[in-house]
């Protein structure tokens, strides 16, 4: 479903030179699947994320969604997935119900087909109650549900989370998880970024650490405890962070040193 191949990301910063974002990882989802991108803020989860959804280009490596590859078939790729953010905007002067709509337009639904699939939208996510809501009086938890909706109105095959429950409450962060599980359920394939240990464990099926552009490990959680020997998986990760900065700082002063 989603194949990326040594994929790089480099970009010209005025006061460091070349800044690696990415730095030649590999990975492959499958339908009916989390797979989740877990590391710290500023690892390249996010940059990745971007290139899947055409929005940002590669430097090196190759990206496919479900068959199309994201150079050369942005648009059609575009029409495979569903992408949502922390920062995904809603338009404060439409209602949810104009909003979806929208968005389901610009994908080309038929008029009859669309409102039927807004009516099983709507009541799936259970947001009947504010479908004539104005998105300026729109609760964070509202809104996140709208982002959710336009995000699968078109029913593409593969979503992409990429922080989504940054700054929810517990209760909005915890109805949007039992949502994105349930889509997995569905035979969604889904791409799941957190730096949240606890929604990570929760959530994915599989699981690849980044750091600093590159994939530290990767395999199921199980998998994960059994090969590093560690039950909890912060404790996992804090290790696997800490060794490898170890290393590069260690190389960084050879380096010098020469």
């Amino acid at each position: 479903m989603i194949y990326v191949d040594g994929l790089s990301k480099h970009y010209a910063d005025l006061r460091r030179g070349w800044f690696v974002a990415l730095d030649g990882i590999s990975f492959h989802a499958k339908p009916g699947e989390i797979f989740g991108l877990l590391g710290p803020n500023g690892a390249g989860k996010t940059t990745t994320l971007r290139i899947l959804a055409t929005l940002l280009r590669p430097t090196t490596g190759s990206v496919s969604v479900n068959g199309y590859d994201v150079l050369m078939q942005p648009s059609k790729v575009r029409r495979q997935i569903g992408f949502m953010s922390a920062n995904t905007a809603i338009y404060d002067r439409m209602t949810a119900w104009e909003m979806v709509e929208y968005f389901g337009r610009l994908h080309d639904i038929g008029r009859e087909e669309l409102r039927q699939r807004m009516e099983d939208v709507f009541t799936r996510l259970k947001m009947n109650d504010i479908r004539d809501l104005l998105g300026a009086k729109m609760s964070t938890g509202m809104k996140q549900k709208v982002s959710i909706a336009r995000a699968i109105i078109h029913d593409p095959p593969v979503l992409i989370f990429d922080e989504a429950t940054a700054g929810l409450d517990v209760l909005v962060a915890r109805a949007l998880l039992d949502t994105v599980a349930e889509l997995r359920d569905h035979g969604k394939c889904i791409i799941f970024s957190t730096h949240i240990m606890r929604e990570a464990e929760k959530l994915c099926d599989q699981l690849a650490i980044v750091y600093q552009g590159r994939i530290l490990a990767e395999g199921s959680l199980n998998e994960l405890r059994t090969r590093y020997d560690e039950h909890d998986l912060e404790e996992l990760f804090f290790q696997l962070i800490s060794s490898t900065a170890s290393e590069d700082k260690a190389e960084e002063a050879a380096a010098i040193s020469q």
